[in-house]
């Protein structure tokens, strides 16, 4: 026997439960069907069975730049229940046992963390100025010119416009790693410029962090929200394949035999389990879907561990990166959640790009994650550790590697009926949960469209601002859009 919705949505993660809370009022039935036994996807948490601790799969951070991830949670209610980090301190810098902090100086743009390379000591000052080219560079390229670089790998773009190899090292390894989850001489060019335009086009930024479990802020309250509407959420349900004829999405079959028909199906689902339910004659009709291969998934590795006394009062930090390290960010929750304020330090941690760490065992992950902790917090090396998880996560974010950008695919098919979100979608943005956000509100508003109805549902990003805003606007009176990249490579060469 068949069900029937107006409108299923494969995928219960930020992109498919924003897409759900964006058809408010629309009047359409709507099916949320997520083959887990709870939402949120790789934004998901559960709680430790030993000490009931919410566990998040991996910390993640919140920017003031997510307009549209805070634009779920104040629907929800729940966007207070973001912890920012005090003061104008963006991100601490641990190199051993030195801390550098990168502070937001009340600059305009592109000014705002100059002070605090300035006075970095890791770097001499002829390898701060070697990326002062590279900068004006990257402020003046638009959209179609940042997707020139795609087939470039980050390093060797650095290199060829004049950045030092200390400078390469010191700063943008550790951005690529952080950031875009991919070594820097593996990352395509034109993504890691895009989330340097955005990290150099305003004022400020403040990071923030879950106050709890990361599902904690809408899992349950989203749930109810599209129940209320009068849809319907259904965990433990897979999705075995897509269905329709070669033009047209009529719904989907799942795996325990049952056929749900829908006017409308949302794919909000990772590029590997998204071509797994495609039907052959949609991935013909369709270029964007013979892409997919190119998505590689990025694997990382997240170790949460309980110490039995107070280590810290930071919140948050992360290592200067070296390619033989482990770990890339830290967290002491007892310092974020407001549950564990005045309990010992619960610290966890990020392995990012975690293929070098696959063969390690749990214990093993836990002894280096410790170790490499202690040479900032040296009394790590002797507090005991009453309790330990190690989460071994197959994808953080898709692997951003040269050519993928292009490869990134608009939302809107070539399949009547089938509209596609998540964070790896053309959207403008770095793959986050900004970004998945960003596409399930997309989403939403091309199915009010299909009803005959306008909806601005998606909040767009802020203009660059400051002289990153000036010189993004008089770069198309240049002699060439790049100009100033010409003119860097002829003084390297000479």
């Amino acid at each position: 026997m068949n069900d029937t919705t107006d409108v299923v949505i494969v995928g219960g993660g930020l992109a498919g439960l924003t897409c759900a809370l964006g058809l408010k009022g629309s009047g359409l039935k709507v099916t949320v069907l997520e083959r887990d036994a709870a939402l949120g996807g790789r934004a998901g948490s559960r709680l430790d069975p030993d000490t009931h601790d919410a566990i998040d799969l991996g910390p993640h951070i919140f920017v003031t730049q997510y307009p549209n991830m805070m634009a779920l949670l104040e629907q929800l209610g729940t966007a207070d229940r973001v912890v920012w980090q005090p003061g104008r301190r963006f991100l601490t810098m641990a190199h051993g046992a030195r801390e550098v902090g990168m502070v937001n100086a009340d600059l305009p743009p592109p000014m705002g963390f100059v002070p605090s390379t300035f006075f970095d000591p890791t770097s001499t000052y002829l390898d701060k100025a070697s990326n002062v080219p590279f900068t004006l560079y990257a402020m003046q390229l638009d959209e179609d010119a940042l997707l020139e670089l795609d087939d470039v790998p980050a390093a060797d773009l650095l290199r060829d416009m004049g950045v030092t190899q200390r400078y390469v090292d010191t700063f943008w390894s550790f951005a690529s790693m952080s950031v875009m989850n991919v070594p820097v001489e593996k990352c395509s060019a034109a993504a890691l410029v895009r989330f340097y335009r955005r990290l150099i086009g305003h004022r400020s930024f403040q990071a923030g962090f879950a106050d709890g479990g990361l599902a904690e802020l809408f899992e349950h309250q989203a749930r109810a929200a599209i129940e209320r509407e009068g849809g319907q959420v259904l965990t433990r349900t897979a999705v075995r394949r897509l269905l329709g004829d070669a033009r047209r999405a009529t719904g989907v079959e799942l795996e325990d035999g049952r056929v749900i028909e829908a006017k409308q199906v949302v794919a909000a689902l990772p590029p590997q389990a998204l071509s797994k339910l495609l039907p052959e004659a949609w991935v013909q009709a369709h270029a964007p879907f013979q892409q997919l291969h190119r998505f590689e998934a990025c694997p990382y590795i997240s170790t949460y561990l309980w110490f039995g006394r107070k280590l810290t009062e930071r919140q948050f930090w992360a290592r200067a990166h070296h390619p033989e390290d482990l770990n890339c960010d830290f967290y002491d929750l007892s310092n974020i959640r407001r549950a564990r304020a005045g309990k010992p330090s619960l610290i966890c941690s990020n392995i990012i790009y975690a293929q070098r760490a696959a063969h390690l065992s749990d214990d093993e992950v836990i002894a280096a994650t410790r170790a490499e902790l202690a040479e900032f917090i040296p009394a790590a090396a002797d507090a005991k550790v009453v309790h330990a998880v190690v989460n071994r996560i197959p994808m953080a974010i898709h692997c951003p590697y040269p050519g993928t950008e292009r490869a990134r695919p608009e939302q809107a098919t070539a399949i009547f009926g089938l509209t596609l979100a998540g964070d790896w979608m053309k959207t403008g943005l770095p793959s986050s949960m900004e970004g998945a956000c960003h596409s399930g509100w997309r989403a939403a508003e091309l199915l009010w469209k299909s009803v005959g109805q306008q909806r601005e549902l998606v909040r767009p990003a802020r203009p660059v601002e400051g002289f990153t805003g000036l010189l993004t606007h008089v770069s198309k009176w240049l002699p060439t859009r790049d100009f100033t990249k010409t003119v860097v490579q002829a003084f390297v060469r000479a």
